[in-house]
């Protein structure tokens, strides 16, 4: 049946569902552009979360310096959308990639600004054959990228970074843009953030600060890090306060658009438990942090909600829903029941202790009191955790209300 702007959703759609809660994003867009402009930080969001065009411009509107992407699939989309700066995330070594890239960006009348990573010696080789071959107008612009011991991508020393980045510098085909890293998949141990993520980030700090002395840089560098769980401790390490020259300080959340009620309502520093904020002790270069307390005077609020229909009760205390791996992601943990959904006024249920424990395709075992008595046809509500994975899901999500009144839909490019 047609949906149009008004109806009432679970009037006139199939279950399951999933939904994003208008209230939720507006708010999180708003209290995402108050933390970076208080701690001096840019935002350029990591579009592979939603990818979708009407996001990607809201959070434009709200003020982000450019867009993240992670492939160069996800480039193309952001081209097409009409992003005028994208951080492309990750290096280049694919020749048809580098071919996009060259004709794309580097052409002399382009307007779009582009910005990849570099990583070894024998990438920038790579990279600089390809481009003599191409022979583009514009140099490519990188930034040397900082890892760690088992991570990613990311060189592996900050003294293999300074080799790379003196011969970026001495290019004919690249320029020295900034550095980066990434925080986020450091083991975590007993501290709210990885315990050597810290140090990771003043390795980045000192390499910035080593290739502006060096004269390096051309232009304002970007300094950038940060995905959606640490962001508040790479604004400590990497802000402006830290340096004594000017920097472009970028970080790269995406997740904090839509949040959940998962990872990052656990590890997010605007999450369910507002955390100490780390800020930097010392000088500029020091690993340490000295945490200081902060209270944030709000929190982010999960948009995703899924809605699914009781089936069947086989047996006592357990009951089956009609949703499962294909329509909800569980790569982090399964949904968690947030209550029932009766835009009607139905009799509420009690659904304390409620718990998804497995789930196949399209059933979830949802394990209740045995004592419980739950109608069949019974409309759940759910959150989930990690949105890039509900996103991943579904074609076209419903934009709601409070009364789930649809407001548009959000159509991710899968």
């Amino acid at each position: 049946m047609p949906r149009a702007p008004g109806d009432t959703l679970m009037t006139v759609d199939d279950l399951p569902r999933m939904v994003l809660h208008e209230a939720a994003i507006e708010h999180n867009l708003a209290l995402m552009s108050a933390f970076c402009e208080q701690a001096g930080m840019l935002l350029a969001p990591h579009a592979k979360t939603h990818l979708s065009k009407d996001l990607c411009d809201r959070q434009l509107a709200a003020g982000a310096w450019g867009l993240t992407a992670a492939t160069t699939s996800q480039v193309r989309t952001l081209v097409a959308f009409g992003s005028p700066r994208i951080l492309h995330a990750n290096v280049l070594v694919d020749a048809r990639a580098i071919e996009f890239v060259a004709s794309t960006f580097l052409a002399a009348d382009s307007a779009t600004e582009y910005l990849c990573y570099v990583d070894s010696l024998a990438g920038l080789d790579l990279l600089e054959h390809a481009l003599e071959m191409l022979s583009p107008a514009k140099k490519l612009r990188v930034l040397v990228e900082l890892g760690y011991q088992g991570g990613r991508t990311g060189a592996r020393s900050e003294s293999d970074a300074r080799h790379i980045g003196h011969r970026v510098a001495a290019s004919t085909r690249l320029e020295l843009a900034g550095v980066a890293g990434y925080e986020g998949l450091m083991p975590r141990g007993e501290n709210v953030f990885p315990d050597a993520a810290p140090a990771l980030l003043a390795g980045i700090r000192r390499l910035a600060t080593y290739f502006h002395g060096e004269g390096l840089f051309a232009g304002t560098p970007v300094v950038t890090a940060g995905g959606s769980s640490y962001f508040d401790l790479v604004a400590a390490e990497l802000g402006p306060q830290n340096f004594d020259f000017e920097i472009l300080p970028v970080l790269r959340s995406g997740c904090y658009l839509t949040h959940d009620h998962g990872v990052y309502a656990r590890t997010s520093p605007l999450g369910d438990s507002p955390r100490e904020v780390a800020r930097p002790a010392g000088t500029a270069g020091s690993p340490e942090t000295d945490a200081a307390a902060v209270t944030p005077v709000a929190a982010f609020e999960p948009a995703f909600e899924l809605l699914a229909s009781v089936l069947s009760a086989p047996e006592p205390g357990l009951v089956i829903v009609g949703f499962g791996r294909r329509e909800a992601p569980t790569d982090d943990t399964l949904p968690v029941v947030l209550g029932v959904a009766d835009p009607e006024g139905g009799v509420p249920l009690n659904t304390a202790g409620w718990t998804v424990t497995a789930v196949n395709d399209h059933h979830a075992y949802l394990r209740v009191p045995a004592e419980s008595t739950v109608p069949m046809g019974t409309v759940l509500r759910f959150g989930i955790s990690h949105p890039c994975g509900a996103f991943d899901r579904w074609r076209s999500i419903p934009l709601v209300d409070a009364h789930y009144g649809m407001l548009g839909e959000i159509t991710p490019e899968l």
